[in-house]
């Protein structure tokens, strides 16, 4: 290279050669990667389309779909006991975790919501009357205000058509989660 030097014709293109190589191969320098080809986009659909064949049980089929959820995800000891003199209990069953679970399930068509009552009925039976660490409302449909704000308030978990959908097609929390 010190020979080139002294010749500027030769000189000068070896040293932006030189220079070019080194700034090609510095430290840090971002490389080009083949990447595989993109997924087309999911198409989103109503979540609560998923919900139909839920909307179309009988409440009794209704209950034994909830049971059947919760078997799925982990639960034991899950027994159907709703019907009349339930005491706000639809679905009994022992969590993952060991706790028990009440499940007061309601389906509902479109027009009906479940309300503060049905909130307050389940809050004052899971507890005492069925010996329950947790206890969800589970609707086809939605809650009214207050019964959200209810629920909140002393802990029940509600589960309107929305998180059962999610619940059901498992992108979503199970109500003990």
């Amino acid at each position: 290279m010190l020979v080139a030097i002294g010749s500027p014709l030769v000189g000068i293109p070896i040293l932006l050669l030189a220079v070019a190589g080194l700034w090609l191969m510095r430290p840090g320098r971002t490389r080009y990667r083949i990447r595989a080809p993109r997924r087309p986009a999911r198409i989103s659909r109503p979540r609560t389309a998923s919900i139909s064949g839920y909307q179309a049980m009988t409440p009794g089929q209704f209950e034994h779909a909830l049971a059947d959820l919760c078997r799925r995800d982990g639960c034991t000891q899950v027994r159907v006991v709703g019907g009349a003199g339930d005491l706000a209990a639809d679905v009994l069953a022992t969590t993952p975790d060991g706790r028990k679970l009440l499940i007061q399930a309601k389906r509902f068509g479109p027009n009906t919501t479940v309300g503060s009552g049905d909130v307050q009925k389940v809050n004052g039976t899971y507890r005492d009357i069925h010996h329950a660490q947790l206890a969800a409302i589970v609707t086809t449909n939605r809650f009214t205000k207050d019964a959200e704000a209810l629920a909140r308030r002393v802990g029940i978990r509600a589960y309107d058509q929305h998180r059962l959908a999610s619940w059901a097609s498992r992108t979503g929390p199970a109500p003990w989660q």
